[in-house]
């Protein structure tokens, strides 16, 4: 068994009942989603949103309308060549892109002054409803630094208890660590956890032995475990917070909303440290609810699912979010890897509602500490939205469904074809200057066509374009205005001003150079090279100067080379791809300016209301991530050294997988030949790489065989 329940009276750390770890197992079947054939349900009598949509999707067409439309005017002159449809067609779709985020932005806006209220009901100013069923948290974690981990849990744990309805969850920390060291660490301080907050607290934990289909495959094991237990779940991650207060609204919400499969909040950026963290921190926190209000103003009952910081309900999910393994290599084949936008549409086709509760506050999350850590974070994203190209045909997806893959893979794909637009430009320049204009076209003319581009009306295009980039950033700058508490946590009007101008300025240095970075990764990708799945950074950020010029040197000769073609070319075009450049040659400086943390621990600048007057909540999941801690040196040092740690785990492992015959686990195997050639516990540990201490640590004959030697004296 893989459960601390079967240990019988057994005893940890502080003489803790192991017979408690694990609830009874409550079964419910999760099959495999079809794509290619669907019996849809009846129609859901849903609220119609033909009007809001219509807005949108009428706005983003006029807008991109009259944008086309006047760079066709800037191209005209002598005629449209081959090159300049490329750009013009290239501009449509860039510009289309721009359109429709200003319209959910301009959406946002009027929805945030008309202070309209949350589509369910949802209100933070009135007393905490009742809630009846049972909640399941559930804290997915692999390879995360377990004390922090630990610690967000308890915190959230501590804010839920005190609204008085702790009784009504359980708490679940759902490990698919494979680093052996981490794995023993999370056994000790969840021991420790229990020890701290009582021996009756429904907080438990299990360990996967494989890491199947990743995140998904660690839901779903649940699900099939335990899910029939409970009415639904609430999705955490490693980084998450959430309060008690928020949490019991979104369980009570989904009580009050039968046909609801799935309440997305909107989380918010704390603990921010870099100066990259804290610009992400601000412009999150300002220009966020804006837009997200927007966006839940029009998807309504097709919303989408960001995969934490959710609750969903369990029997929509096990009867309609199973997810298939997709066919042929990796990177497109394989398990689902962005699985959350998956799985909201495929309860969406179940006729179940997804919907965003975008003005609840209490919901938190931590951001990348440096331009660096957001790359390789985006990389991972950039693979799981592309492999959604094979997911776009799948039958009984609501439109809406199909406009968020759209949305998650153009959010990617627009960074190549903003560099060939560039690198176009470039060439429609160069043709300009060698190709020798027609001053009397075929036909009869009395005058000649003198060929003369208007660059009045190009610098017109492009303040458009900027405009409606930054447009959305005065549209929350206005509705902050509007709220007198709000403006006084951001530190007060000019100082948010100051920040917008400050926060621009260094996005728009950082474009160029994530636009290299996507570039790069889409090309990967498309060429079938596969990125895994790292662990991502949430330290301080801290990366060593070599680091910084290896990683940003291409991007700096990427930019070199542009500012040498545009000067060829002509100044003009210099001028023109000024912003671009500077960007790309500055990417050195400016990723060391970013992952710096600075000396001043509450900077003015890109001050949010989070750290002018910070939750509860997050105040004491710092407090208890901060405390003194001794690091895990040795798992099989620290297995063998303490009595409780050691039985827990025992009694934690898995049953062992069932091999086909003949078939051998070649780590265990080469395990034990190594821990049989040893004289000394040692020796043992030293010899055994962290493959083979993992395979190790799951057998307990293995282990039993590593504990039976003797220690150098």
């Amino acid at each position: 068994m893989d459960t601390l329940a079967k240990a019988g009276g057994a005893s940890g750390p502080g003489d803790i009942p192991l017979h408690e770890f694990l609830p009874r197992e409550a079964p419910i079947d999760m099959a495999v989603q079809p794509l290619r054939r669907f019996e849809p349900p009846p129609a859901p009598d849903f609220a119609p949103m033909w009007i809001r949509r219509g807005f949108i999707l009428t706005g983003t067409a006029i807008l991109t309308a009259a944008g086309c439309y006047e760079m066709y005017r800037v191209l005209q002159v002598g005629g449209v060549t081959v090159l300049e449809s490329i750009i013009l067609l290239l501009f449509v779709l860039l510009f289309a892109w721009i359109a429709f985020s200003f319209m959910s932005a301009l959406a946002g806006f009027f929805v945030l002054l008309a202070r309209k209220k949350n589509e369910l009901g949802i209100d933070p100013g009135i007393p905490l409803p009742a809630i009846h069923g049972r909640t399941a948290m559930l804290l997915p974690t692999y390879n995360e630094d377990p004390y922090r981990v630990l610690a967000r849990l308890r915190a959230i744990y501590e804010s839920v208890e005190e609204t008085g309805h702790g009784s009504q969850f359980d708490w679940f920390v759902l490990s698919d660590t494979t680093d052996p060291a981490i794995w023993i660490a999370e056994e000790k301080c969840f021991l420790g956890l229990r020890q701290n907050i009582g021996h009756a607290a429904p907080i438990f934990y299990r360990h996967r032995p494989e890491n199947t289909a990743r995140k998904s495959g660690n839901i779903e094991d649940w699900v099939k475990r335990f899910g029939a237990g409970y009415e639904s779940m609430l999705i955490l991650d490693a980084d998450s917070l959430m309060t008690g207060d928020t949490i019991v609204r979104l369980a009570a919400a989904m009580e009050a909303h039968p046909k609801v499969a799935l309440i997305q909040t909107l989380p918010v950026i704390v603990n921010a440290r870099s100066l990259f963290a804290r610009w992400q921190q601000f412009a999150g926190r300002l220009y966020g609810p804006m837009l997200a209000a927007g966006i839940a103003w029009w998807h309504g009952s097709e919303g989408n699912y960001w995969g934490h910081n959710a609750i969903i309900r369990v029997r929509a999910f096990a009867q309609y979010a199973g997810l298939p393994e997709l066919g042929g290599r990796k990177p497109f084949g394989g398990h689902v890897l962005s699985h959350d936008f998956i799985e909201a549409a495929l309860m969406r086709r179940g006729g179940w509602a997804i919907h965003m509760a975008p003005t609840l506050r209490g919901s938190y999350e931590e951001s990348p500490p440096t331009l660096s850590d957001f790359a390789a974070r985006d990389r991972r994203w950039c693979q799981g939205n592309l492999q959604h190209l094979a997911l776009l045909p799948t039958r009984g997806f609501h439109w809406v469904s199909r406009l968020h893959l759209l949305t998650g893979i153009g959010s990617y794909l627009t960074a190549p074809l903003w560099l060939i637009f560039l690198v176009f430009g470039i060439l429609v320049s160069l043709q300009a200057q060698f190709v020798r204009p027609e001053y009397f076209p075929k036909g009869y003319s009395l005058f000649p066509t003198w060929p003369a581009q208007d660059p009045i009306l190009a610098a017109w295009v492009f303040v458009g374009t900027m405009g409606m980039l930054i447009a959305p950033k005065l549209l929350a700058f206005i509705v902050l205005l509007g709220d007198s508490e709000a403006r006084r946590k951001f530190g007060g009007s000019l100082l948010v001003f100051a920040g917008i101008i400050a926060e621009t300025v260094l996005s728009g240095l950082a474009a160029p150079i994530m636009m290299i970075f996507q570039s790069s990764a889409v090309a990967e990708i498309l060429f079938g090279r596969d990125a895994g799945w790292q662990v991502q950074r949430r330290d301080d950020g801290a990366v060593s100067h070599r680091d910084i010029v290896s990683t940003y040197s291409v991007p700096t000769l990427i930019g070199v080379v542009m500012a040498i073609s545009a000067y060829a070319v002509s100044l003009p075009l210099l001028l023109w791809m000024t912003p671009v450049i500077i960007g790309l040659l500055l990417a050195v400086p400016m990723a060391m300016l970013s992952s710096s943390t600075g000396s001043n621990r509450t900077p003015r600048l890109f001050k949010t209301p989070e750290q002018t007057a910070p939750p509860r909540v997050l105040q004491r999941a710092n407090e208890l991530a901060n405390a003194p801690h001794s690091p895990l040196a040795c798992p099989l040092h620290e297995l063998r050294h303490d009595a409780g740690l050691r039985e827990a785990h025992l009694n934690n492992l898995s049953a062992p997988k069932p091999r086909k015959r003949g078939e051998v686990d070649a780590n265990l195997a080469i395990a034990r030949a190594k821990i049989e050639d040893a004289e000394t516990f040692e020796d043992a540990t030293g010899f055994l790489s962290a493959r083979e201490k993992l395979a190790a640590l799951n057998s307990p004959a293995v282990l039993a065989m590593v504990f039976a030697l003797p220690e150098t004296v």
